[in-house]
């Protein structure tokens, strides 16, 4: 049977209690959890209420106010924009299957170095391990320059979809109320008051 995903409860306190090792870890031992590819789940200790992603983003933060951010603040500020948009879930969507898509690539770097110089290999590990020391910082410019060229293609596709909305709805005419509406049988509208007026 499969693991069972590995628990990890907040306490009020904001300290992070692993059930699987019975102790308490940090933020950055949540960070080796990510890196490590272990499934888990942060959890109110009190409430139950999932953290998961209030916890991933904090990680996220700390990374940004590092040396190395990936994210300009253009391209931050575009994102902040989208909330609220009716794009919003699109472009969620967007980003989730461009990252696969780049994640998947790096395996297959992964794979292909292994497959030329053997899975344990120590020439292979040294020589991997170099790579990743070298192109880190490369990879890591590579993916922000990714996103930004995405941002600017979702942003191209919002304002093309606003443009044909407006060119759809520019040909309907709508009513234009006057002072003198008509009715729907043609007759033009009368006022009582001054109807009654009339009468006396």
């Amino acid at each position: 049977m499969p693991d069972q995903v590995r628990l990890i409860k907040k306490y009020p306190n904001r300290r992070l209690y692993d059930t699987r090792t019975s102790s308490y870890i940090t933020l950055s031992d949540v960070k080796d959890l990510v890196l490590a590819n272990d499934d888990f789940q942060v959890v109110d200790a009190k409430t139950g209420d999932d953290l998961t992603r209030g916890i991933l983003l904090q990680i996220i933060l700390e990374e940004e106010a590092g040396g190395a951010p990936m994210f300009t603040s253009d391209l931050l500020s575009h994102m902040i924009r989208f909330y609220g948009n009716a794009m919003q879930g699109m472009m969620g969507k967007y980003l989730e299957n461009n990252i696969k898509a780049f994640t998947d690539m790096q395996l297959k770097l992964q794979d292909q170095a292994r497959s030329i110089y053997g899975e344990n290999s120590p020439i292979s590990q040294d020589l991997w391990a170099q790579f990743l020391n070298f192109q880190g910082p490369a990879m890591q410019s590579m993916m922000g320059a990714y996103m930004e060229q995405s941002k600017k293609m979702l942003t191209q596709m919002q304002e093309q979809v606003e443009s044909q909305t407006r060119n759809l709805f520019s040909g309907f005419q709508f009513p234009n109320y006057s002072q003198n509406p008509q009715q729907p049988n043609g007759d033009v509208a009368v006022d009582p008051r001054k109807t009654s007026n009339s009468k006396k």
